[in-house]
């Protein structure tokens, strides 16, 4: 997709701090975006043109006076940069509908952790971006209001949980945005709309950890363009004292931006298409997939990294262990009963599935899946990178996991879901880091690309990686190199 008027963010990002663009210019530049491509695509719930404008007019404010007293490098650190927040996601005076018709959306009285983080890095919030119910599904489509739809194609889903957030990036209707992650969901609409993903490892980025996730399965992380301006997100959302706190991420030295401009050591890459939904459900890598795996791992090989194909073994037990820790916070969640119709089949079957499932059952389900972490971790611990296909088909059309009017099984929407994106959870439940990047657009112009997990503490080597596979546009995009 085009860049927008500002190209990237991380030349937006140049351009506030000069002066050369105004945060009043980016704002409204990015707003007329959305009024005239959100009704195609979906990808915003809600528009807070009013207080972005707002918060613009503080953001030139506060420029001129130190741009006076010659003090410009007192700016925050995203002065004036547009974004948006996913609606599971608390933002002060705006509604968080967390995608349900069965709650009443009122306003947030307070930022969550990460809206206060970039709101203080000078980020300015252009609305919320649509979600599935409670962030349950690899698709962002529920009840309340239309579904997110692909950029490269308007039938298609643009992926779940953080789709509104991708298409925004993808289309140009945001620069980058945060998003979180506790099974796939930055990763599978980052690949599904041809951008960048990012899920840094466990307790790098505490506030994306949330409430009923007993496993510790949720991070934020960031979407982005460009490896570059995911990196740029990365440096706000992981803070300096933060960085000298945790003794996973160190290990580079300087600014995530820094890093993500070097190459990376010679890396040692296993190449592999396990995935522990092989023996629940028929995984399958579609050529397109096949073909973006195997061109991901010749450019790696060509930049001069051992690649080998290698075979992981996974516990058979997992789908049902995973199942039980993914769905326990639905069934925690506080819904009138009066309001539980409204729910989506798949939210309401979920819910019920947990809150009859004893603690024990849980609590066995959540040992096994530490158990496995252990496993699978001691199993990578030969390689610096597992390579996997990101997807394992190209983006689905819009309604194709629920059915037409969500008349599909709950058992068999979730299926579909395993399917789409096998290779995304297992990541979670071990706590490391992984990127997606585009390495191969199909004959149709969609996006197909690769994922790669590391070891904790290697988001730097992984964003220098995905810089290096990404392709952002197809080869009949619009001029420009590239690879970003």
């Amino acid at each position: 997709m085009p860049e927008g008027a500002f190209g990237s963010a991380t030349g937006l990002r140049d351009a506030l701090r000069t002066g050369e663009v105004s945060a009043r210019e980016a704002v409204a530049s990015f707003l007329g975006q959305i009024e005239s491509q959100n009704r195609l695509l979906g990808a915003y719930l809600t528009v807070t043109a009013e207080h972005a404008h707002d918060a613009a007019a503080a953001a030139d404010s506060l420029h001129a006076r130190l741009s006076r007293s010659g003090r410009l490098d007192e700016l925050p650190a995203l002065h004036g940069m547009p974004t948006a927040f996913k609606d599971l996601t608390d933002v002060a005076g705006v509604p968080t509908t967390h995608g349900s018709a069965a709650l009443d959306a009122r306003p947030a009285p307070a930022d969550s952790p990460i809206a206060a983080l970039l709101r203080g890095a000078g980020a300015i919030s252009l609305g919320k971006t649509q979600v599935p119910e409670f962030g349950l599904t690899a698709y962002s489509e529920n009840r309340i209001a239309p579904p997110s739809r692909n950029p490269y194609g308007p039938a298609l889903s643009s992926g779940g949980s953080s789709g509104g957030s991708a298409a925004a990036v993808a289309a140009a209707l945001a620069p980058f945005a945060p998003g979180s992650d506790g099974g796939g969901s930055i990763r599978i609409p980052a690949a599904a709309c041809g951008i960048i993903g990012l899920k840094p490892g466990r307790g790098l980025i505490p506030e994306g950890q949330s409430t009923g996730d007993a496993a510790r399965l949720v991070v934020a992380g960031p979407l982005a363009r460009s490896a570059k301006d995911a990196a740029l997100m990365m440096d706000v959302l992981l803070s300096g004292e933060a960085r000298g706190e945790n003794p996973h991420s160190g290990r580079h030295a300087g600014t995530f931006v820094d890093a993500v401009v070097r190459e990376p050591r010679r890396l040692r890459v296993a190449v592999s298409l396990a995935s522990p939904w092989d023996a629940r459900y028929e995984v399958r890598a579609d050529p397109e997939a096949r073909e973006a795996l195997r061109r991901g791992a010749e450019m790696l090989a060509a930049a001069g990294h051992l690649v080998v194909e290698q075979d992981v073994r996974f516990d058979n037990r997992y789908p049902d262990a995973f199942t039980a820790a993914w769905t326990a916070g639905v069934g925690a969640a506080r819904i009138r009963p009066e309001r539980e119709p409204l729910l989506t089949p798949l939210t309401r079957s979920f819910r019920r599935r947990a809150q009859q499932r004893s603690h024990a059952k849980l609590e066995e389900a959540l040992a096994f899946l530490r158990q496995f972490e252990r496993d699978v971790v001691a199993q990578l611990s030969r390689w610096d990178v597992l390579l996997s296909p990101a997807l394992a088909q190209t983006a689905r059309p819009v309604g194709w996991f629920s059915g037409p009017e969500w008349r599909w099984t709950a058992d068999e929407d979730y299926r579909r879901q395993c399917e789409f994106a096998p290779w995304s959870s297992w990541v979670n439940v071990c706590g490391l880091p992984a990127v997606v990047a585009t390495t191969y657009w199909t004959e149709a112009g969609l996006p197909m690309g690769v994922q790669a997990v590391g070891h904790l503490g290697s988001e730097a080597v992984l964003l220098q990686l995905a810089r290096l596979l990404h392709l952002a546009e197809p080869p009949s995009g619009p001029a420009g190199s590239p690879r970003q």
